[in-house]
């Protein structure tokens, strides 16, 4: 028997390795590429980038100011801090106190002032102070229920409710809905009266869902809370519109 030189084996090992390239056998596509580094990313942004990207900014309302609200003033922290003497009126303490709606995936708060950025024109003396916007995402079909539950409030919570937190109580002496303009698939609007210190304040809120997003915007005085001065903080027109435009 003849024996192969070295020089036939490898040309023998160099055929075989071609026709198993031929076959596929390494798994190739033959273009040289590695598909799991050429392919096209598909990652889905998160619950909390999609609020980022949501949540309106400076430029969005016209020069007015929007920042992170300074949690030395928040009533709550949580959710689980309140309690009330009326627990069918926790979603509209919630609202009223930059707290998430139901259970969601995420929430973002931001803060938007009246003090435009030249120093010297107010909202304020307009009856408009500070524009809170809560958004918060959430699981299909959650937004719906956590949306429900505020309608269901506003309608049980008339006559008022009492919430605390952290040793501090916020009696509300009347809730009553307001009519607001369409947004999302779903808006509704309240207003409700409380009573500091001997002054009556009007606080307004309005809660839009759209998709599986809630965006809830309320208004405050606090300078007049503070100075015992009688409020009734309309929402900012600019502040909603822009927001519920994002909201898509």
């Amino acid at each position: 028997m003849n024996r192969a030189t070295p020089a036939a084996l490898a040309t023998l090992s160099l055929l075989s390795l071609t026709a198993l390239t031929a076959c596929g056998g390494t798994g190739d596509s033959g273009s040289g590429a590695d598909p799991a580094t050429t392919a096209p990313s598909t990652k889905e942004p998160t619950a909390a980038e999609r609020l980022a990207r949501t949540m309106v900014t400076t430029s969005d309302v016209k020069g007015l100011r929007v920042a992170e609200p300074d949690d030395e003033f928040r009533f709550a922290r949580t959710p689980d801090e309140v309690t009330l003497d009326k627990p069918v009126c926790a979603p509209l303490a919630h609202a009223m106190n930059q707290l998430p709606l139901g259970t969601p995936e995420a929430d973002l708060t931001r803060v938007v002032s009246g003090q435009r950025d030249t120093g010297t024109e107010t909202e304020t003396a307009n009856g408009i102070g500070f524009t809170y916007i809560t958004l918060t995402a959430h699981r299909s079909g959650d937004a719906q229920s956590a949306f429900a539950g505020v309608r269901k409030a506003v309608g049980s919570c008339g006559g008022g409710f009492t919430a605390e937190a952290n040793g501090a109580k916020t009696p509300y002496d009347s809730v009553t809905a307001e009519k607001v303009t369409p947004a999302g698939d779903e808006s509704l609007g309240f207003k409700a009266t409380m009573t500091s210190l001997g002054v009556p304040h009007v606080l307004h809120t309005e809660v839009v869902r759209s998709g599986d997003l809630l965006a809830v915007h309320f208004s405050v005085d606090g300078l007049a809370i503070a100075n015992r001065r009688p409020s009734d903080a309309k929402l900012s027109p600019t502040v909603v519109n822009a927001q519920n435009a994002k909201l898509g």
